[in-house]
Formats: structure tokens, sequence, C-alpha cells
């Protein structure tokens, strides 16, 4: 790899720095950061820099570049908070003039992503295309409850049309019935399909449909399948984010990968409780609200 020049260029110490941190953290995820022949997987790893080096940084190599969670965020203004937010329609209803709106909402704030179902995604790519703002897609969304191979299939189509990221949601029913193998699969699939081609993947647990315990397990088993986030909700069943889920979560799966709290995120206060309790992006429709000051009655 090339070393970058110029203003703001890495230092030998500073790339030697960012090397031993991603190494620490492969290391920590272990085998399922390794593709089935030896190869290298596409995965994520977050490395603070700062802001008058991340050009060099993406010079050098890096495919994008992340923030961690809680002070390293910096929430001292609306750019700092949109960073954290997927702009969020997903209603069956959605015509294409609201897609258009959402598209044009995430370019003004800058939100980190629009998120939508699969057949909004190649339009969403075009519209955002250059401005920095990635497109987000949901996979066997709301239940989960289909085969592997579908989801699998579902999440690779939607990233051949411009999805950057994929919130596949967990099989809750065959993890209720303690089939811990067949979920760690179903999300390995997915995984598979989707890192390959450069995307992130982000577990749906439908925490309100479980215990505790059961939280524990989803996310284990999410993190050794190879997922970039665990998520706490679809926002279509009976319960969304809560500031307890998003502490149990971060703790279990650790500082590495991400946590996105959606379902019933309303309001900036609601956001910044959530990214303080360790979320890392924050799943909303009301995000304009959230990041202008204001407050939305309902929605995802």
């Amino acid at each position: 790899m090339n070393q970058a020049t110029g203003p703001g260029a890495l230092s030998a110490e500073q790339l030697e720095a960012i090397l031993l941190e991603v190494g620490r953290q492969l290391m920590e995820r272990g085998p399922q950061a390794m593709g089935e022949i030896g190869q290298w997987a596409c995965t994520s790893f977050n490395v603070q820099v700062c802001p008058d080096l991340v050009s060099s940084a993406l010079q050098a190599g890096a495919c994008r570049v992340g923030v961690g969670h809680r002070d390293s965020l910096g929430l001292t203004g609306e750019g700092a908070l949109a960073g954290t937010i997927d702009h969020t329609l997903l209603k069956a209803d959605t015509t294409l003039s609201a897609i258009d709106k959402l598209c044009s909402e995430a370019a003004e704030h800058k939100f980190a992503s629009v998120c939508v179902n699969g057949v909004w995604v190649r339009r969403c790519a075009e519209a955002l295309s250059g401005t920095g703002v990635a497109v987000c897609t949901v996979v066997g969304f709301p239940l989960g409850a289909m085969a592997p191979e579908a989801k699998a299939f579902e999440a690779r189509r939607a990233v051949e049309d411009g999805a950057c990221e994929v919130d596949m949601v967990l099989q809750v029913g065959a993890l209720k019935s303690g089939e811990h193998d067949f979920v760690r699969e179903d999300v390995r699939a997915v995984a598979q399909a989707v890192h390959p081609l450069g995307a992130k993947l982000k577990v749906i647990l439908e925490t309100c449909l479980l215990t505790d315990r059961e939280k524990r397990i989803a996310c284990e088993l999410s993190k050794a399948a190879g997922a970039d986030f665990v998520k706490t909700s679809t926002g279509f069943s009976s319960g969304g984010a809560t500031v307890e889920d998003i502490r149990l979560m971060r703790e279990a799966v650790g500082p590495v990968l991400g946590v996105k709290a959606s379902g019933g995120v309303r309001d900036a206060d609601d956001a910044r409780k959530m990214i303080e309790a360790g979320a890392t992006r924050i799943g909303a429709s009301a995000s304009v609200a959230i990041v202008s000051g204001g407050q939305s009655s309902g929605g995802y």
C-alpha cells in the first residue's frame, strides 16, 4: 500500500497505529473475518481519525471512515447527530414522490443513509450518487420468517442495485426454539452474500419479542456469523428501541460491532440517550425533526 503524500498526509507512525488497531480488531473477531478459501472477507473496522486526516486515510485505501460511539461523536450540532441517522421510510403505501423527498432530505441534512424497501434501492442510489449519503435496505422484512437462501438472494440483489448496507431480520421463532445453529447460519448466509460486494450487514433482533437472555444470545450469534451491526427493532412489532436494550446489546457485542437503535426514536433527546447507552446508529422516520429540534408523534 502506498502512503499518501501532501497536506494532511498520514505519517508512518499514524499509519502504523491504524494498522495496529485494525489488527487488534481482526484478532478479536476471530475466524469469521476470513473468507472460506483463505481470502480476507470484506469487513469494517473502526479507527479514530482526526478530520484533517480523513482524506488521506481514504487515499491510503480505506473505503469508508466511521466514528466511534459516545464521546467521540462530538454531538454538538445538527451535522454530528445527522451523521448517525438512517433516514427511514418502510411503509407499504410509500410512493415515488415520498421516496424522492426522503432522498432530498437525506442529502440536505447529510444523514448517514436512507433506509428503504428493496424495490426503491436503485432509485435511491441514483438520486444520492455523489452526495455521500448511503443507501440501506431491509431483508426478510418485517418477520424474518423465510428460507435463508431467500434472504441471501434478496440481500445480494439489493447490493447489486446499489445498497451499501443491509438490515436483515433475525429468525425470531428459531431463536426462541433454541435452534441456535440455524439462526447463526441464517445470518452467515446473508453476510457471505453482501460482504464480498462491499456492503455492511445489520441484524434486526426484534428485541420486544425476546427475553434479556435471548437478546444476548442473538447478539453473540450475529457477531459469530460475521454481522457488522446488531439492531433493536423493525418498528413493525409491539415495541421499539429502549436505552436498556442498547446497553445490553453493547455489552453483548463489545466495542467493535455497531449497535443500531430503531423504532420510537422521535427527538434529539431520545437519540442522544441511545448514543450515550452505546448506539452508533439511529434508525428513524422522524430524522428531520430530530436534527431540527422538533418532535414526531409517530412513525418508525
